[in-house]
């Protein structure tokens, strides 16, 4: 498949619609949200990226009030998904990818993505036909490009783009520094096993949720040898930059300053020099040795809880993120010790998190 399906994107960096910033009683902050859309086109990049679970279902319309209702259809690209938590049996999927086209106030996607696949899911993909209609929705002129977001390992990714690599034009991966050779996420394996299918990437979580942004201490002092001393996320965004089959970098942004350090580190992004791999190879490590749940705050966890557990929450509390205080705020819906064990949160966890264990890590540290 060629890679010329990115063409007309500017730039290699997507603004992803996951992350944008919130109002203290928790509503999008929709002014922010309208400088930050702004400042990104003026600056000459144009990818979007959302999904119509993100943000409790409210993301979709804000790409409509900040996007698409304010700024010509020429002017950017659109990415959304078809994401397994909506739909039951094929006839589902085109009331819903309908649904998303008026949320989203646009005609046609520039790129749809089959969301989340790995082993399991991928049945149900095929069992609803949604390749088979994603492929018809293209014919259609509904959408111009298909591709996947995937997590699952590498040996899954060669199956599917073996019996899918007609309808599957690109894939989105995880991919950073951290995971680069982790045996659970495999990203280089997968990386790897996209360019072998020539397959262009599209990189999701170049930041891993922020984790990488915000570092300890000691592996902060690593990055503050370097001369001259980038931010924490300026050599995330780079390393993966740096890889050749890579074409866009989407990153979750929730400020403007976010933005402006996103664009000024993709702009100037140069190769990394061999004293800025040996830190990043160190600040893994350190990364590593600190055995923090691996947490990405990506919240598809809550979105399939039957009781609504803030799992990201607590976890950030068990990580030492948040003072154990604030247990009491992120569970005025549900508790740790409401859990139901069904394990709908570990199959839809891209991290493959044993979640219900550190539920009850919350139980024992947090409620006793």
């Amino acid at each position: 498949m060629s890679t010329d399906i990115f063409s007309g994107v500017k730039g290699r960096l997507g603004l992803g619609c996951m992350r944008f910033p919130l109002n203290t009683d928790k509503s999008i902050d929709k002014d922010t949200v309208m400088k930050m859309v702004d400042r990104f086109l003026e600056a000459g990049f144009n990818y979007f990226d959302t999904a119509h679970g993100y943000l409790d279902g409210r993301s979709e319309g804000m790409v409509r009030e900040a996007l698409t209702s304010r700024h010509q259809r020429s002017e950017y690209y659109l990415a959304d998904k078809l994401s397994s938590a909506f739909f039951n049996k094929a006839e589902d999927i085109r009331p819903l990818f309908k649904s998303q086209l008026e949320a989203c106030g646009v005609e046609y996607f520039d790129y749809y993505l089959m969301h989340a696949i790995n082993k399991d899911l991928y049945q149900k993909y095929v069992k609803c036909d949604a390749f088979k209609i994603s492929r018809q929705l293209k014919e259609e002129g509904l959408v111009r490009h298909v591709g996947m977001s995937f997590h699952d390992s590498a040996e899954v990714l060669r199956q599917i783009l073996s019996e899918q690599g007609d309808t599957i034009e690109f894939v989105q991966l995880q991919l950073n520094y951290v995971d680069w050779d982790s045996d659970n996420i495999q990203s280089r394996l997968c990386y790897e096993t996209c360019v072998e299918f020539n397959k262009p990437v599209i990189v999701m979580e170049p930041v891993k949720g922020g984790t990488l942004a915000q570092l300890l201490p000691e592996a902060d002092r690593v990055f503050d040898q370097l001369s001259p001393r980038g931010s924490n996320a300026f050599y995330a965004m780079r390393f993966v930059a740096g890889l050749e089959n890579v074409k866009m970098i989407l990153s979750g942004m929730s400020s403007t300053e976010q933005v402006e350090d996103n664009i000024k580190t993709i702009k100037e992004a140069k190769p990394l020099t061999p004293e800025e791999t040996e830190a990043i190879n160190k600040v893994t490590e350190l990364i590593r040795k600190e055995g923090a749940i691996a947490c990405t705050k990506c919240s598809y966890c809550t979105e399939v809880c039957p009781k609504g557990i803030d799992v990201p929450s607590i976890i950030a509390i068990l990580n030492g993120k948040r003072p154990k205080e604030d247990y009491a705020k992120v569970t005025t819906k549900a508790k740790a010790s409401d859990c139901l064990h069904c394990g709908r949160c570990e199959k839809a966890c891209p991290q493959h998190l044993p979640i219900r264990r550190h539920l009850q890590s919350a139980v024992w540290n947090l409620e006793s």
